[in-house]
């Protein structure tokens, strides 16, 4: 994978067509809801088990950059993940225009429940053209979680973690970049049961949270973005969960209708294209006014321990309600 190049008029023209024939967004979710619940399942393309993912180099890409964005798709989100993917589809348009990275290959996915959902786990492949439209209209909104606050974000990490092969990594020793989209807590431990029975892979034995995300941060730059409209936005106990796992990379979006830019700003920083002022100001540029100003307060944390990093003071405490200072 990861051929081709993405073109913003044909995202376009596509989704202009789809609402002109009155044709769902997420064509399979709505070919799932016309049958029994008990046949749902993931789309073959999008199914976890027994495959690995691969980020290569092409000849249309030589300095392949691995993205993975895993969103929750369970009922407590709402109607977050139908606002996410309305301008997810454009990321990877917006990372090359603006320069923050060369060669993005973009993976979607989406998480569930493994102890109580019919498709807790959904991957798809790296793509670097509108493919990857594809793949989030192949997503199942299948809306259901357990209801006990907790979601299988862990087993997703593991499949990053065990299941990609990327040429970033094995040429360059460059981390890729994971984002997981949520509102709730990992599992207690991840389960050798629902390792076996959605990846497949012969696990026997639990595996504890804080070691599967120390196994995938070995080679995947990982954050935990809470959206706004979400059940739990604003619960203590999922920040404190988050933040102790991913420290000032658990970003907190007031607007899930800026996921894009908030995915594409954190990467243009990270690589060092952009510092914050300077890409706040370019989504200002095309006409992204309030999605600059919700990025701006999701990144503060990150742009505070960068410059604790770089001056050696400790940054001011906030509570994450307060003004950007650029």
């Amino acid at each position: 994978m990861g051929y081709g190049r993405w073109d913003d008029s044909a995202y376009d023209a596509a989704r202009t067509f789809r609402a002109a024939k009155g044709l769902d967004d997420f064509g399979y979710t709505s070919d799932m809801r016309a049958v029994p619940y008990d046949q749902w399942k993931a789309h073959a393309s999008l199914d976890p088990k027994g495959v690995t993912r691969e980020c290569r180099d092409s000849a249309d890409h030589d300095n392949s950059l691995p993205i993975a964005v895993l969103f929750d798709v369970t009922g407590s989100m709402g109607s977050v993940p139908r606002i996410m993917q309305e301008k997810l589809g454009k990321l990877h348009g917006l990372l090359q225009r603006k320069g923050y990275a060369d060669d993005p290959q973009i993976l979607f996915g989406a998480i569930g429940d493994a102890d109580s959902d019919r498709v807790p786990l959904q991957v798809g492949q790296f793509e670097s053209d509108n493919r990857m439209d594809e793949q989030l209209r192949l997503i199942l909104l299948e809306g259901g979680g357990g209801g006990q606050k907790s979601e299988s974000y862990e087993l997703a990490a593991y499949f990053i973690a065990r299941h990609t092969v990327t040429d970033a990594w094995e040429k360059r020793g460059q981390k890729g970049y994971l984002f997981i989209v949520g509102d709730e807590l990992n599992k207690p431990r991840l389960s050798s049961r629902h390792i076996r029975s959605v990846i497949g892979d012969d696990v026997r034995s639990d595996i504890t949270v804080e070691s599967v995300y120390r196994e995938v941060e070995d080679r995947w730059n990982v954050h935990y973005i809470l959206p706004n409209q979400s059940s739990y936005y604003r619960d203590p106990e999922i920040a404190e969960h988050w933040q102790q796992l991913l420290g000032e990379r658990f970003l907190r979006l007031d607007d899930p209708a800026a996921v894009c830019e908030l995915i594409a700003l954190t990467i243009g920083i990270a690589e060092d294209r952009i510092d914050l002022g300077a890409g706040l100001a370019d989504l200002r540029d095309i006409g992204s006014t309030s999605e600059a100003d919700a990025v701006g307060k999701a990144l503060a944390p990150i742009g505070a321990a960068r410059r604790t990093r770089s001056t050696g003071r400790l940054p001011v405490a906030s509570t994450g309600d307060d003004d950007v200072d650029l």
